[in-house]
């Protein structure tokens, strides 16, 4: 065991065949001999224990910049946004990697207004759920993720951003493109289709903060411009790049979110039979299912400072890549790490990050999933795998974890 050599950040994405199939055959090895690595593919530290991880994600002096990353942290800085001159970086980069104090300006009343809209969004996320259902009730068979878990989350978000119903196949296919800014891998097809989603999405965007600006609807687009009007020191630009951030944040992790949590439980017949028995549960269910298989790898920070991770030196401006999986099966801070149980005493996972950079679209993806699962499981009383001996099929962008097909059988 200790002459395998350690992983490179390669060998955590689906490229390697066996951290596809299971990333924790690579990941455990990785938290128990050396957890905190530097990755010269990276030019990063992989750091995958559970105490390490929730620090420095939780460390409010650190920086999310890629800009501000050494230059030999070569993935991070690929993920670098475009500096124009005399364009504030607020104006290029969303929250996902702005840093204070810009961050708190943008995040602050964007998550004010989206928290808002939560709250009382329960009854049409009900309502979406149960239309996809009753697309689905006459067949005897379906592939879940099409079905089911890829256009719910859409149309949730649609609803809140006041897009109309007939645009979400066009969503859709933006919304695909635009997470190509999150793979440093991409090709050069994968390149065209980000900047045409890019241009569309930035297109559409600025047409209707304009016309929301004029004719304000009951959307967070026009809850939106109302703070602008009131004196929120929030740019038409800064408010673009963000609701595009948005979009495809809640669309993408909560598509796999679902259909994680759903394929799970089709794995797991007593955890299932618990939920059924219990419905009670599905709250601390979800919770399990982000620990157990979060759609999300990895995030990073950036040190601000000369600091000492888990015995190890790191300096100023050198880049930190977190490990929210491999943390999330630590067994120092979860027992019998490795069983999937919707009981399981619910602990701060790390599947949404932590800090001021904790994941905006979580209180939305807890609700979507908290109603959709149950209502499929209730819908469909007989529901299990139509091949339990056929692989997964999972999708290829690296440090996402979802499923491209989930066949079904009722």
């Amino acid at each position: 065991m200790t002459d395998t050599p350690l992983p490179t950040i390669m060998t955590m994405t689906p490229f390697n065949p066996e951290f596809q199939k299971d990333p924790h055959s690579v990941l455990k090895p990785l938290r128990e001999r050396c957890p905190v690595m530097h990755d010269e593919t990276s030019g990063s530290f992989i750091i995958s224990k559970f105490s390490d991880v929730r620090a420095i994600a939780t460390d409010l002096t650190l920086w999310r910049d890629p800009l501000r990353a050494d230059p030999s942290a070569v993935m991070q800085r690929r993920f670098s946004d475009a500096v124009i001159e005399g364009v504030p970086r607020s104006e290029t980069s969303s929250i996902l990697t702005l840093d204070n104090p810009d961050h708190a300006r943008v995040r602050g009343p964007l998550a004010q207004a989206l928290y808002a809209r939560v709250a009382k969004i329960r009854p049409q996320v009900e309502a979406i759920v149960d239309l996809a259902l009753d697309r689905m009730a006459a067949k005897s068979s379906f592939d879940l993720m099409d079905e089911f878990c890829v256009p719910i989350p859409i149309d949730v978000i649609a609803v809140i951003l006041g897009v109309d119903h007939a645009r979400l196949v066009e969503f859709r296919d933006w919304s695909e493109g635009i997470i190509q800014a999150l793979n440093p891998f991409r090709n050069e097809d994968q390149t065209r289709h980000m900047e045409r989603a890019n241009q569309a999405l930035t297109d559409y965007f600025r047409a209707a903060i304009r016309e929301r600006r004029d004719n304000p609807q009951d959307d967070l687009i026009s809850d939106m411009t109302q703070l602008q009007a009131q004196g929120v020191p929030l740019s038409d630009e800064e408010l673009r790049i963000n609701l595009a951030a948005l979009l495809v944040g809640g669309n993408l992790t909560t598509t796999d979110l679902i259909g994680n949590g759903v394929r799970l439980l089709m794995l797991h017949p007593e955890e299932l039979s618990k939920l059924r028995a219990d419905p009670g549960l599905i709250n601390n269910a979800v919770e399990e299912i982000l620990r157990y298989e979060p759609p999300i790898d990895m995030t990073s920070r950036i040190a601000s400072k000369d600091m000492e991770v888990g015995g190890c030196p790191i300096r100023a401006t050198q880049s930190m890549t977190l490990s929210l999986r491999g943390a999330n099966r630590d067994p120092e801070a979860f027992p019998d790490p490795d069983r999937f149980d919707v009981s399981r005493k619910r602990a701060a996972h790390m599947a949404f990050g932590g800090g001021a950079h904790i994941c905006i679209g979580a209180p939305l993806a807890r609700l979507e999933a908290q109603v959709a699962i149950p209502r499929l499981l209730e819908r469909f009383p007989n529901l299990r795998l139509a091949d339990p001996s056929a692989d997964a099929v999972w999708r290829t962008l690296p440090f996402f974890r979802g499923l491209q097909r989930l066949d079904l059988a009722v």
